[in-house]
């Protein structure tokens, strides 16, 4: 199937009861000991939005080494990087299949996973429709609720979104779901969607799991069958596609997330090795899953000594 353009609430604070409540400090825009004298090596990474807060406030970078993030949606700064608008020492995305195309790299390694979830609003009449009712698909249709989302054309969370909603249209059986719930002024920038919570622009949207737990919004798990979670439902997944605007044409499958590093640069090493190597710890308190097969490499994987 080709896309175009209820369960029990959970919080930041359930999620973190779950996995032990690890605490994390955090910095402001770079990680990395930014109060060092001399000169402290610098390694770029250009990242996929929804690693933005865990990247730039819990991600301690190695003794030595500063870092630098800057966060879009995975399919833009993936074409950022194809068309030469950035040369990060490392790239990030959200999404394996952009470093095939549009970028063509000769490597990467995955290093965690995450679930689609319907976070929302508690604070507003909307917000609270979408937590009692009993149907997810029908509490989103409702006038008085106002859903955001992502462009799929920009990020994988937008076309994931997309899939979620191709694949919940057979799970229902409801084959216009899709169009029934979609409109354009839905799009916000993924870096950009949550904050529409703390301006009361929306009351529900479709987001990471991780989103909502890092930012302690109540969200509405999906089933498996829907939510882009479980290996088990990777043949599903990939009944669906989207054709991103270069023509690539993108499937569903289990959220991955993947790095590739640019550079031989020892501090980049160091900075992709502590990123792929303790995602566990970094990324599983904020909502993500990181799984004992991570990190797995890729390609013509260079030596890592």
């Amino acid at each position: 199937m080709k896309t175009s353009e209820p369960a029990n609430g959970s919080s930041r604070r359930a999620f973190l009861a779950s996995v032990g409540g690890v605490a994390a400090t955090g910095l402001a825009a770079t990680a990395g000991c930014l109060g060092r004298a001399g000169a402290t090596p610098t390694v770029s990474i250009l990242a996929a939005g929804s690693l933005q807060q865990a990247l730039t406030t819990e991600f301690e970078a190695p003794e030595g080494t500063r870092v630098e993030v800057e966060a879009h949606g995975s399919a833009r700064v993936a074409r950022m990087v194809a068309d030469d608008q950035r040369d990060p020492d490392i790239v990030a995305l959200a999404d394996p299949t952009l470093f095939d195309a549009p970028l063509s790299v000769p490597w990467y390694a995955t290093f965690a996973n995450n679930a689609l979830v319907v976070a929302y609003n508690p604070q507003t009449t909307g917000g609270t429709r979408v937590a009692e009712a009993t149907s997810w698909p029908d509490a989103l249709l409702d006038d008085d609720v106002s859903l955001g989302r992502t462009d799929p054309d920009l990020d994988p969370l937008g076309y994931r979104t997309r899939f979620a909603l191709a694949l919940a249209a057979d799970y229902y059986d409801w084959p216009a779901l899709a169009d029934d719930l979609l409109r354009r002024d839905q799009i916000y920038p993924e870096t950009q969607l949550l904050a529409q919570f703390d301006a009361g622009g929306i009351d529900a949207a479709f987001v990471y799991r991780s989103m909502a737990v890092e930012r302690d919004y109540p969200y509405l798990e999906l089933p498996a069958e829907i939510n882009l979670s479980d290996p088990e439902h990777a043949s599903a997944y990939a009944s669906v596609s989207y054709t991103l605007p270069e023509g690539v044409t993108v499937r569903g499958g289990p959220i991955r997330y993947a790095a590739t590093r640019r550079t031989d640069a020892t501090a980049a090493k160091s900075v992709f090795e502590a990123l792929v190597g303790t995602a566990g710890e970094l990324l599983e308190p904020s909502g993500f899953t990181v799984r004992e097969s991570h990190p797995h490499y890729f390609g013509d994987v260079p030596p890592r000594t």
